[in-house]
Formats: structure tokens, C-alpha cells, sequence
């Protein structure tokens, strides 16, 4: 498979919460697995459509009371079921996302997104 990505990705393993698709407001959590400039891979227990709207948080930082989250609105590119937590039979679903739209969100108080094993 030859890859046409045009713009580098990082590596990236940060808490990312999805909070608007075409099918209305929602809160699902998950974690990057790469960034770019033209879009975000994420690991998801839910399912989106491709080709469908999304929009969602991306946890930057954290310090004191004071969170950074990069909100990106764009389409999902991609979903393929990965795997499934074996403990409890939840699939886990790898989402590729556009980002068309971005701006930087500053936040007080509680994080938008739990620290990984908060669940």
C-alpha cells in the first residue's frame, strides 16, 4: 500500500474526547495514536461514520487549574475495527479524522478529558 499522506505525523499518545458528530452532541473518550497537520488517528470504543462530521478535544496540557485543549472540527477519513477488550468484549475501533478547523481552548478548573486510567 503506498501511502499519500503529504504532511509528516507524530506519534502522538494523548487523551482526545469526541464531542459532536452528524448524529448530535455525544462524550466518548480515547487516545491519539498520531497527529498532523491535516488530521488525527484516534482508538475509540465507538464506531463513526466515514464520511460524517466530528468534532473533538484533543488534551494538550495540564497544569494547575488551567488545561489547553486543541478542538478540531472535520470529517472522519477512516474507521477499521482493531481489537476488542477481552475482559468485557468492547470493541475498540481505530478512527481517522480530518482536521479542517481547529482553534485552542483554555479551560479552568476540572479537565475535559480523564488522565488515562481515570476511566
Amino acid at each position: 500500500m503506498i501511502d499519500h499522506r503529504t504532511t509528516h505525523r507524530f506519534e502522538l499518545h494523548l487523551p482526545v474526547e469526541i464531542t459532536r458528530t452528524t448524529a448530535g452532541r455525544m462524550s466518548e473518550t480515547g487516545w491519539t495514536r498520531n497527529i498532523g497537520s491535516g488530521g488525527v488517528l484516534f482508538a475509540a470504543g465507538t464506531e463513526f461514520s466515514q464520511g460524517g462530521a466530528i468534532e473533538y478535544l484533543v488534551k494538550l496540557t495540564e497544569s494547575r487549574d488551567t488545561t489547553i485543549n486543541l478542538r478540531c472540527i472535520g470529517k472522519v477519513l477512516r474507521v477499521e475495527r482493531v481489537s476488542s477488550d477481552s475482559a468485557n468484549s468492547v470493541p475498540l475501533y481505530l478512527v481517522a479524522a480530518s482536521v479542517d478547523r481547529y482553534e485552542f481552548v483554555r479551560t479552568s478548573g476540572k479537565s475535559l478529558v480523564a488522565p488515562e486510567g481515570e476511566d
